[in-house]
């Protein structure tokens, strides 16, 4: 299997440095009350301190309105993984899809993150891929390995300045490896997400994880043990409540099987700079859609590809009022 590919099956499944559980929280609940996510009613969120008649009902068009007095984005980052668990009551779909000019790779991935208790402090997410591999042109595209992810919050969280929250997933080899979309069996992965908010413009996330897979197997069908780290950082600039632009730098080192009981250490090394913006709805739907332009760097100079995003963030249960 191709390494760039490996590391893309990595990123958008969950096994890699930007794992799929990309925890979201500010969401547009109850526009209008000032019930507006986590924020509340901070300077921060930019809601309106207005509290409607009880007997007050938006219509339908109303609800699928867009509106300007809503939370920003807080969340939503590409390759590097924030540490903030999902609002509670709140469920969130992810789509990415990668293409490689010149490897020919790309992958689509689509996820769903819920959070599991009202602190929020567990939170539950699954990832499905589908990949296309460069290196076999005749094979086509088709499923990649299915990944399971737990995180927990530990520190911190939505209001939060500094806020950590481990990541533990689980790999299952559902990807073809004679195709070049899979690693062949089942692996584990631990990852420490980190955020710091550095100002009101400007906030960090910082990323170190590593995947183990006991018994992976190459296109041969040969056999070994594989072990990885990873490293990402990224840099946000909140230009507006709604706008931002993000760079990120994504660090992974590897093993591919070559034969029986033989692996080859790979590094990948990727500088994604990219802009994600968001619509927000008076029913608590936010859709935020983003582009980005992976560059390959160092050992990986050369690569070049688009990446898009896009998410849809919900509530699934009436929400407490606060």
């Amino acid at each position: 299997m191709r390494p760039l590919l490996l590391f893309l099956g990595c990123l958008f499944a969950g096994i890699g440095s930007g794992a799929a559980a990309h925890a979201q929280t500010s969401t547009p609940v109850g526009v209008g009350s000032c019930e507006v996510g986590q924020c509340g009613c901070s300077d921060r969120c930019g809601c309106e301190q207005r509290v409607p008649p009880v007997n007050e009902k938006p219509s339908d068009k109303e609800q699928n309105e867009p509106v300007e007095d809503v939370p920003g984005i807080q969340d939503n980052s590409f390759l590097v993984e924030e540490a903030y668990n999902q609002e509670f009551g709140v469920v969130q779909h992810i789509q990415t899809f990668q293409r490689l000019w010149n490897s020919k790779d790309w992958a689509y991935t689509f996820t769903q993150e819920w959070p599991v208790d009202p602190r929020p402090a567990h939170q539950l997410s699954y990832t499905l891929g589908i990949l296309h591999s460069g290196a076999h042109p005749g094979s086509g595209s088709g499923f990649g390995d299915l990944i399971l992810n737990y995180r927990y919050q530990v520190l911190g969280g939505g209001e939060a300045k500094l806020s950590f929250a481990p990541r533990i997933s689980v790999l299952f080899p559902t990807g073809s490896t004679r195709d070049g979309r899979g690693v062949g069996g089942v692996g584990y992965q631990t990852a420490l997400p980190f955020s710091w908010v550095l100002s009101k413009k400007v906030v960090t996330h910082w990323n170190l994880g590593a995947t183990m897979i006991p018994v992976a197997r190459d296109d041969s069908g040969d056999k070994a043990a594989t072990f990885g780290y990873n490293f990402g950082q990224s840099v946000v600039w909140l230009a507006l409540p709604r706008v931002n632009f993000l760079l990120e730098t994504v660090v992974a080192r590897f093993q591919t099987v070559t034969s029986p009981d033989t692996t080859n250490w790979n590094t990948v090394v990727v500088l994604n700079p990219g802009i994600r913006w968001a619509y927000n709805f008076r029913n608590g739907l936010q859709i935020v859609p983003g582009v980005a332009v992976p560059l390959g760097v160092g050992p990986s100079a050369g690569e070049r590809g688009v990446f898009l995003y896009l998410s849809f963030e919900h509530p699934f249960r009436k929400l407490p009022k606060t």
